[in-house]
């Protein structure tokens, strides 16, 4: 890859599309490259600064709740017959800042906040790795053939279990591209059902498996331990993916 090849994917790779061969071939020349290197860290920034949750305010459930039964209640949204009845424009002026106030309230509950990006991110790439037919980049069901496979090609190694006795085999794994890093991509199968296991450091992070929103069809669990963070995703029944889930964190817990 050559500079102008490379400044055309600038944003691509900013963004997390090219796929995992892409990305590599991307990284490799930045590395080499100081002028190419600042302007990904350009794009890069500006995307992080973009994203930040500082720039809205992500409510509470409840507080949610709170406000959308406060809105039904009180009818805030003013009909343009209410306002030509009200005879003191200092009136109207105040209803129209009440409607004004409600929309942006109504905007900033709505607005995501970095899990739901990160979980509309995995989505999409459980989906493009079944529709690029580019699911696996190495086809193993052997645990220790496939965790040694990442070695040299991400910068930790993701703790690999083999889940065949509980009706989960492995299957193989890839390299793939979430949250603005390189990300390992664990596959398994239940079935004729496909199941993404993206895993990426998070060394700050420890928390249960949560289910997410379902979106577009597809179910997303979250999860944090040991210095790594777990996001599985399948179009798996809830039940049968948190068993999935339980049984690869009881399996990773006791190595």
């Amino acid at each position: 890859m050559n500079c102008p090849q490379a400044l055309a994917l600038v944003d691509a790779y900013a963004d997390g599309e090219l796929d995992a061969a892409g990305m590599l071939e991307m990284e490799k020349h930045l590395r080499g490259c100081e002028a190419c290197a600042a302007a990904s860290r350009n794009a890069l920034a500006l995307k992080k600064a973009v994203k930040q949750d500082a720039l809205f305010f992500q409510a509470p459930p409840a507080f949610r709740r709170r406000l959308e039964a406060e809105l039904r209640s009180q009818a805030v949204a003013i009909s343009w017959w209410d306002l030509r009845s009200w005879t003191s424009p200092a009136r109207a002026a105040a209803g129209f800042s009440v409607a004004g106030l409600a929309l942006i309230l109504a905007l900033a509950i709505t607005r995501p906040g970095a899990e739901q990006r990160i979980e509309a991110e995995v989505v999409s790439s459980h989906v493009r790795s079944l529709m690029a037919n580019h699911l696996l980049d190495v086809v193993s069901t052997d645990q220790h053939t496939v965790k040694p496979w990442f070695n040299g090609k991400l910068e930790f190694s993701p703790p690999v279990n083999n889940l065949a006795a509980q009706d989960f085999p492995l299957a193989g794994g890839r390299l793939d591209y979430v949250d603005g890093h390189s990300a390992a991509a664990l596959v398994f199968q239940r079935h004729k059902h496909i199941i993404n296991l993206f895993i990426w450091p998070d060394p700050k992070s420890k928390s249960a498996p949560s289910l997410l929103t379902a979106v577009q069809g597809y179910h997303v669990i979250h999860w944090s331990d040991a210095g790594m963070t777990f996001w599985a995703a399948s179009d798996l029944n809830e039940k049968e993916l948190m068993e999935f889930v339980q049984d690869y964190a009881a399996g990773s817990a006791g190595k």
